[in-house]
């Protein structure tokens, strides 16, 4: 990063300083996502919780991040960036220390919903100081850095949170932020230079107002789902009907009113337009394919815990890799290329995996899940260049937000669109094989020593027919998931051939962002 700055840029003094504690922030954020995960059973017996109640842990904290991500933008503008990023840092350490203290599930559920308002804000935020801080030749080994902590720290939460919770207890899932939260703070306040403050800024209350209810309703339809047999409940059909009548009236008040919560000119930007759903396809694939493997690795692979997380351990280091190099890749070719060759690459494992045995070897499983960890990193950080390559400065942080937020709905529902298809393809597989258990299938008439071990009319050979139907069962349901994330990341590609190769705004479309002057336009100049 030695190249000189581009004319009118302003060099900031101790970049790299800022650039740790932006990753911090970053890495704890994306951490406390998945790091409570494994934690959930020893939460349950201290907080007397049922296992139904226990998982509101984890979705308050998704519905809150949710919801507050939104609004980053304006609140950015009106505190000024550096005081508002260092107060979403003390709330979300502080909100972590009083996680780890809670003594009652319902003292639990609202220090994570505490928890979840100020990390909302943490990504976007550390995204968009490390997009000023690095003049464009940069921003693509800038965005590697930064894409680190987003990318590995959901891959890593897991293993994290299940070393701490065995060698301490699950309490320190959440005192680890501690010390990573004070440092970070000191950082920022220390050399994190100072950004302007706009106290006239009026907030679009009702279009917030629509946006948290179509968020926070839809959020809460595919997390409970599941659980309550879908729209076979009650309540999953309104939260469906609210989060859609939301959602319906957010666009429809953005698209009519003077000052909208999210400007319209954002959407203009065909790179940027573009990026969004691609990022949405990419959020599909990132956690729902570590929330299959590792039931896969220990009810189909006969994996013990320990050993499951080893395997998918590679992962990340495919990630890491695979960001480091684009990142820099990203300066020196177009990067629409390199986003086409992960988009492939992707494609490529999630084939392999839908191939997936229980006699598939550990190595051939380790090495298509380093590539498939390569692929995603090829895409994130190039898809963040050609993201933000076009769009108006004035746009910065609210595209973060936003490119944070579709990405964490991607997120929310690859994991709950597969696991439900999972369970119910293994039903359904389940009881068509189950219809060759006839007396006139020739494998199971008495004769034969197969026939006697699997006699359908002994207790011991019903319960191993079941084991062995419920088995293929699983194989077939699981071929269907990943041929499913295959067909969602294919036509993305479709998406390269109308994005533009990255360099300055058009004249229209810096016409048309003087025009709009969002109205938090002035932190981000």
């Amino acid at each position: 990063m030695s190249e000189a700055p581009p004319p009118g840029f302003k060099v900031v003094p101790y970049r790299a300083l800022i650039t740790v504690c932006a990753m911090i922030a970053t890495l704890m954020q994306a951490l406390d996502s998945t790091i409570a995960n494994v934690a959930l059973p020893y939460m349950q017996g201290s907080l007397s919780a049922t296992l139904d109640q226990i998982t509101w842990v984890l979705t308050s904290y998704i519905v809150a991040a949710a919801i507050f991500t939104a609004p980053v933008g304006w609140l950015a503008a009106r505190f000024g960036r550096k005081n508002f990023f260092i107060m979403c840092l003390v709330g979300f350490t502080a909100a972590s220390m009083l996680c780890g203290i809670a003594q009652t599930l319902p003292q639990m559920v609202i220090f994570r919903l505490l928890q979840g308002m100020f990390g909302a804000a943490l990504v976007p935020l550390s995204q968009a100081v490390m997009l000023d801080i690095y003049p464009p030749a940069q921003r693509g080994s800038a965005m590697a850095i930064w894409g680190v902590g987003v990318m590995v720290g959901p891959i890593l939460g897991p293993t994290l949170g299940g070393w701490l919770t065995d060698v301490y207890n699950w309490r320190w899932v959440f005192f680890v932020n501690l010390p990573f939260g004070i440092l970070a703070v000191t950082g920022l306040a220390v050399f994190m230079p100072k950004a302007p403050t706009n106290a006239g800024l009026k907030f679009d209350w009702t279009g917030f107002a629509v946006l948290a209810l179509g968020i926070g309703a839809f959020q809460m339809m595919l997390d409970r789902g599941e659980d309550k047999d879908w729209f076979g409940s009650g309540e999953i059909i309104a939260e469906a009907v609210l989060g859609g009548l939301g959602l319906y009236l957010f666009i429809v008040h953005m698209l009519t009113s003077e000052k909208p919560f999210i400007s319209r000119g954002i959407f203009r930007d065909v790179n940027f337009a573009a990026s969004l759903v691609m990022m949405f396809a990419v959020g599909v694939v990132l956690l729902a394919t570590s929330s299959l493997l590792a039931p896969w690795l220990q009810n189909l692979g006969n994996y013990p815990v320990a050993a499951a997380g080893l395997v998918m351990a590679p992962r990340g280091i495919g990630t890491m890799a695979a960001m480091l190099i684009g990142g820099r890749l990203s300066s020196k070719m177009d990067p629409r290329w390199i986003i086409g060759f992960g988009l492939l690459l992707l494609c490529w494992t999630l084939y392999a995996a839908s191939g997936w045995t229980p006699d598939v070897t550990a190595g051939s499983l380790i090495v298509t899940l380093v590539i498939q960890g390569a692929a995603l990193g090829f895409v994130f950080i190039p898809l963040q260049v050609v993201a933000f390559a076009t769009l108006p400065g004035v746009y910065r942080t609210d595209g973060a937000a936003l490119l944070s937020l579709v990405r964490n709905v991607g997120s929310a529902i690859g994991v709950s669109v597969t696991s439900s298809m999972l369970a119910h393809n293994v039903q359904v597989v389940h009881s068509e094989l189950g219809a060759f258990i006839n007396p006139f299938n020739r494998a199971l008439q008495t004769g034969g020593a197969v026939s006697r071990l699997l006699n359908p009319a002994t207790a011991a050979g019903a319960r191993a027919l079941d084991g062995m139907i419920n088995n293929q069962a699983q194989i077939i349901a699981y071929i269907d998931d990943y041929k499913l994330m295959m067909l969602t990341t294919l036509p993305t590609l479709l998406l390269l051939f109308i994005m533009r190769k990255p360099g300055t705004p058009s004249k229209a479309q810096q016409a048309s962002a003087q025009k709009e002057e969002p109205a938090h336009a002035a932190v981000l100049d």
